[in-house]
């Protein structure tokens, strides 16, 4: 393009100068109108070269004033080109319009509710999950843990909290079925252990006590349990069960303020904590809940997996059918959004600027002028002809008038 437009500007130098030979050799009047068309194309073509020219460049090579404008002053251009972006495509009117108009939560939904749209999804949460899963150190891991989950539970009285979740419980009646389940073993136990009760009542008895009458004692206490525990089993409101209940209250209570309850509890915390199967399962928490989450990540059949995709479709269908829903979403979003850009713009629109302030001079220039350049020399062109027809228009004129 720069060799046309130069073309074009030779093409006018040569017109001139066959226009100003034929004068000098006494051609008739068209050869005005032809030398003044062809002089002011040059002027015209020299005056855009220049102008073009002095954008990227010093013409010629001269230190004139306000050339080579780009490399002189990219850092300029570059801060009013991060404030033209700040002001005009991250104002908030601006980011919540294009949000609003672009409905962004049912197009997310109709996407997500395609199976395999959910099933490429899944696969990156996966990829991403096993990514950060390997990139943490155990060590480190393992030691999260150990000072803050079990520290936070040794830190924390066992009584208080607990003795309130039991007191809600027994309060419900919550606990009726595992009394029941109690009942039910015990009573079995009673009926299927005949011969332990009558070991027992042997081993206990005297002596010189006679073997018949020792066996008959024993039937006789073994049919008395055998009844208690029948009617504790079936009877709801027998007075046994009402003494459980009554002491898992007074248990519950005595967990919150007894303190002597709480110091017990507390010692059985430290014991259950201590312990070395508790140390063990501890040490080895993150290594399990690693490999698990490596092999659910991996296995495209897996429960988490499955789970996930159905939920994603779920989430899909919903964005896509339910408006109240879309709204709440869209609403955070714009919320998100809006947020970042009045809180950040500075520093987004700073890539800008910062990218720019990086970028050799003379580079920036060339790249740009590689963009823009070819436009640039329609200038060329385009001034060429118009200043030739200018020149013949007022040549004509004046010619016409004088």
């Amino acid at each position: 393009m720069k060799t046309v437009a130069t073309a074009f500007l030779l093409l006018a130098a040569a017109v001139y100068f066959f226009a100003r030979w034929q004068e000098t050799a006494g051609a008739g009047p068209w050869v005005g109108y032809v030398r003044a068309a062809a002089e002011a194309g040059m002027v015209g073509a020299l005056a855009d070269w220049f102008a073009v020219t002095a954008l990227f460049r010093r013409p010629l090579g001269l230190p004139i004033p306000h050339t080579a404008i780009i490399p002189t002053r990219k850092d300029t251009i570059g801060r009013s080109l991060g404030d033209f972006v700040g002001t005009n495509f991250l104002a908030e009117n601006v980011v919540r319009d294009k949000l609003r108009s672009a409905g962004i939560s049912r197009r997310v939904g109709l996407w997500l509710d395609d199976a395999d749209h959910a099933e490429r999804v899944t696969s990156e949460l996966a990829t991403a999950v096993r990514g950060a899963v390997q990139v943490l150190r155990d060590d480190d891991v393992q030691a999260i843990i150990e000072h803050g989950v079990v520290r936070k539970l040794v830190d924390q009285q066992w009584g208080p909290p607990l003795g309130r979740i039991l007191g809600q419980v027994f309060t419900d009646g919550s606990h009726h079925k595992l009394v029941d389940l109690v009942c039910d073993r015990a009573y079995d136990w009673v009926r299927d252990n005949h011969e332990t009760v009558l070991r027992v009542v042997s081993q206990r008895a005297p002596s010189w006590s006679p073997k018949f009458v020792d066996a008959m004692l024993a039937d006789k206490i073994y049919a008395e349990v055998l009844s208690f525990a029948w009617a504790v089993r079936t009877d709801s409101e027998h007075p046994m069960r009402q003494a459980v209940d009554r002491f898992l209250v007074e248990f519950a209570h005595d967990l919150q303020h007894d303190e002597k309850t709480m110091a017990k509890a507390e010692q059985i915390k430290h014991q259950v904590l201590e312990h070395p199967e508790v140390q063990n399962l501890v040490s080895s928490a993150w290594g399990t809940a690693k490999k698990m989450l490596l092999d659910a990540a991996e296995d495209p059949s897996s429960e988490l997996r499955v789970r996930v995709r159905d939920g994603l479709r779920s989430l899909g269908a919903r964005l896509h059918t339910e408006p109240e829903l879309r709204e709440k979403v869209d609403g955070w979003l714009e919320g998100a959004v809006t947020y970042v850009v009045s809180n950040y713009r500075d520093e987004l629109t700073t890539l800008i600027t910062d990218t720019v302030e990086r970028w050799d001079a003379q580079e920036t220039s060339r790249k740009i002028e590689l963009q823009v350049g070819r436009d640039l020399q329609f200038i060329r062109i385009n001034g060429t002809v118009v200043g030739a027809l200018a020149g013949l228009a007022i040549y004509a004129i004046s010619d016409l008038l004088f």
